[in-house]
């Protein structure tokens, strides 16, 4: 995807065990090699963005379904989808919260009762895959198990038991994932832009330019703080104002401190005159998105592509982390799930503000899935591309 390695892909943090970071690989749903019983179980003014996505290569079957499972610190994501002309038709999908980062910041590993959580949720991906006939799949695993001690036991854990084969992507893989989801969302200029993923345990910033139909990614950087890692990492009180302000505040620190390196490496591109345009990919801006329009409940084909005032999506961070706990679950598209981790989104969208100073906001609904998918389908069709031409020189042959 991009011309080069990005500049600081030797400046990751953690255990980097992604081994097949920069690679299409195929992970094919394998059976249980042993089968273990289930775990219990008034819109401001705003614009959207219509873009074709890049073509796929042609000679592909469309009965044929492919499968993206995205394992995150939070969610567990899964879609199933058939090739449709430049596009894909999504078939069948899942989402299920399921924490599997909980107390990780400060153990250090994968809790019992966050990895029974998770394992439910990937047998019913495993139907999924199973009633689909998926032809191909990836499935992959993020900052959780990238940092845990007992990261690659669970993996190996999920295999035996539902037949997913999980692989452990790098930071750089995951950004360069979350890249090719979800960039045909940027508005269009000639001028630099920077795409985000605000995770659960992580998050991506990357650096990119107009190049071709995929942009050129020219920087990037991960930070091992998300909605959960940097909740987790700055307890603190609900109980008021003052000490709910005093906490954003703290959080806000820690982040500008994790990004600065990135900060002072785009400086240069910040002030292009150009312009600069910036989009985002996670629960975050899409919740956020959400109480922007106020919608009554969340609404994909509303937010998917929304274009929004920085300033508007400020002011609402700004009033969430002086509410209260019981005050943010009132909220539509907030509820229980997200009530004690949108704060720290706040503090971390607000802090690449801070770095990528754009008066706009793009808001994707896509990302590393969607990334999975195209990957697959493309590289795919081009070996079905090559198996034809080896045979028709076969036939020519005999």
């Amino acid at each position: 995807m991009a011309d080069r390695s990005p500049p600081d892909s030797t400046r990751g943090h953690g255990n980097n065990r992604g081994g097949t970071s920069g690679k299409v690989a195929d992970f094919r749903y394998k059976r249980p090699s042993r089968p273990k019983p289930r775990a219990p179980s008034g819109p401001a003014a705003s614009h959207r963005q219509n873009h074709a996505a890049p073509p796929f290569a042609t000679g592909i079957e469309a009965r044929q379904a492919y499968a993206a499972l995205d394992l995150g610190t939070n969610n567990c994501r899964l879609l199933i989808a058939r090739p449709s002309g430049e596009n894909f038709t999504v078939i069948d999908a899942f989402s299920r919260v399921v924490r599997l980062g909980e107390g990780l910041a400060i153990h250090g590993r994968l809790s019992d009762d966050a990895m029974d959580r998770t394992l439910a949720a990937l047998h019913v991906c495993a139907e999924k895959l199973r009633r689909r006939h998926v032809r191909l799949a990836r499935s992959v695993a993020t900052e959780a198990c990238r940092r845990a001690c007992n990261g690659e036991s669970f993996i190996e854990r999920v295999r035996e038991e539902t037949g997913i084969a999980l692989d452990i992507i790098s930071a750089q893989e995951e950004a360069r994932l979350a890249v090719l989801g979800c960039h045909v969302l940027l508005e269009d200029g000639p001028g630099p832009a920077v795409i985000f993923d605000i995770g659960g345990g992580s998050t991506e910033l990357v650096l990119v330019e107009p190049s071709g139909a995929v942009p050129r990614i020219l920087d990037w950087m991960s930070v091992p703080f998300g909605v959960v890692s940097l909740s987790d990492t700055v307890p603190g009180k609900d109980d008021s104002e003052a000490g709910r302000l005093a906490r954003y505040a703290e959080m806000r620190r820690i982040v500008r401190d994790s990004f600065a390196q990135f900060a002072q490496r785009v400086r240069d591109y910040a002030a292009d005159p150009a312009g600069i345009r910036l989009l985002g990919t996670s629960g975050t801006v899409t919740t956020l998105a959400s109480v922007y329009l106020e919608l009554p409940q969340y609404d994909r084909q509303a937010v998917d592509g929304l274009i929004v005032q920085s300033a508007a999506m400020r002011e609402i961070s700004s009033r969430l982390s002086r509410m209260n706990a019981a005050e943010r679950q009132a909220l539509p598209c907030i509820g229980d799930d997200r009530a004690n981790l949108v704060v720290a989104g706040c503090a971390i969208l607000e802090s690449i503000l801070d770095i990528w100073p754009s008066p706009t906001l793009g808001v994707a609904d896509r990302g590393i899935r969607e990334g999975i998918l195209r990957s697959l389908i493309a590289a795919d069709a081009e070996g079905d591309k090559s198996r034809a031409e080896i045979q028709r020189l076969r036939e020519r042959n005999l």
